[in-house]
């Protein structure tokens, strides 16, 4: 059995761990940390969790500390820059860690510091880190010490890009313009589980609207990832903009693109189905038929629908993900089976909620 703790239990991805590694049939969650909660019962805080496990929550101490070195494997379900401080203690006993904030995603430090206004306090490790996107770095995840968990957003602008820079890259000519439009979508969970006026219900419910209009910090990683982890040849040009709806989990992300004279010789729909054809977690949808966030709700599924009109010289690729599942806590335990060498499935297999 793979010893776990997960650090942070209390947020909404700290939730989502337990509950997806309490049904994990090769693991056993031997700790739970929470600051703001130490001394009290998960299942006091969290009814639903009445029955599946029966730990209390720690404070993150030197005690706790000693305790999670003695884990396989932690979870940081933390603040941005929480994991930092204790990644390199713990990697040197031996632990593996998964990151699921963004102490380990982007591997410029001037960018991290300008998105995230603070130093990072191991940068040494940060060259070592695997950013934890299996369908784009599987090879690499198996020797991993540090993963850092991809960000909501950039899984699915990364998953939805990466047929096309791979056809791109493969036929070394450009297919699309350079100019990427990505116009995305979050359930208020996406903002974690804080009391702030304007994600209580009266603020959200029935109301619709874009936010970080200026520059949103996961621009950066989505740009990292088409340059980086895809190795574009060509460069291009993102404009990403967020934007929250009423409801509380799902993600759904349009991404437009122009098709230049050759992309248009391009079947995308063959393209993407040819890519993502032994993909457990990514489901390439049949030509006309398009995603809901519904079909992919509390699963680790990734749904994606592709439009082209060479007509129009358009391509629109339509992605659907769980926010906190693929796009967060479903994501760092599918992480985790690939650094443990299990079934990358295993623990993840089940279908979506409806209704």
């Amino acid at each position: 059995m793979i010893s776990a703790a997960i650090v942070g239990g209390t947020g909404y991805t700290g939730i989502e761990l337990i509950r997806l590694l309490s049904a994990h049939p090769q693991v056993s969650i031997d700790l739970l940390t929470s600051r703001s909660e130490a001394g009290l019962r998960a299942d006091d805080i969290f009814p639903s969790l009445r029955g599946i496990t029966d730990l209390t929550f720690s404070d993150l101490g030197d005690d706790t500390l000693s305790a999670l070195q003695k884990c396989d494997v932690v979870f940081f379900a933390t603040p941005h820059g929480v994991a930092m401080q204790q990644a390199e203690a713990l990697t040197q006993s031996g632990v593996r860690v998964i990151d699921l904030a963004a102490d380990f995603r982007l591997q410029s430090l001037p960018d991290f510091e300008q998105w995230y206004q603070q130093k990072h306090a191991c940068p040494e490790l940060l060259k070592t880190a695997v950013y934890g996107l299996p369908e784009v770095t599987r090879d690499k995840l198996s020797e991993a010490l540090v993963v850092g968990n991809p960000g909501c957003y950039p899984t699915t602008a990364i998953l939805g890009l990466k047929p096309i820079i791979d056809a791109q890259n493969e036929q070394n000519t450009r297919l699309v313009d350079a100019r990427i439009v990505i116009d995305a979508k979050s359930g208020v969970s996406g903002a974690g589980r804080q009391a702030k006026l304007a994600l209580n219900y009266a603020e959200t419910t029935d109301n619709f609207k874009a936010y970080s209009v200026e520059g949103h910090r996961h621009l950066p990683e989505i740009e990292q990832g088409v340059a980086q982890l895809l190795d574009s040849r060509f460069t291009h040009r993102i404009r990403f903009l967020p934007h929250l709806v009423p409801m509380i989990r799902g993600m759904f992300s349009s991404i437009h693109l122009e098709l230049t004279d050759e992309g248009k010789s391009v079947d995308w729909q063959q393209q993407f189905e040819t890519s993502y054809a032994s993909e457990i977690f990514v489901d390439v949808l049949p030509k006309e038929i398009y995603p809901d966030t519904r079909s992919v709700r509390a699963s680790n599924r990734l749904r994606i629908a592709i439009h082209q009109d060479n007509e129009r010289s358009e391509l629109t690729v339509l992605v659907v993900q769980d926010n906190l599942v693929k796009g967060a806590s479903g994501q760092a335990v599918q992480n985790m089976n690939v650094m443990f060498g299990l079934d990358e499935s295993l623990g993840l297999n089940f279908a979506p909620i409806v209704p």
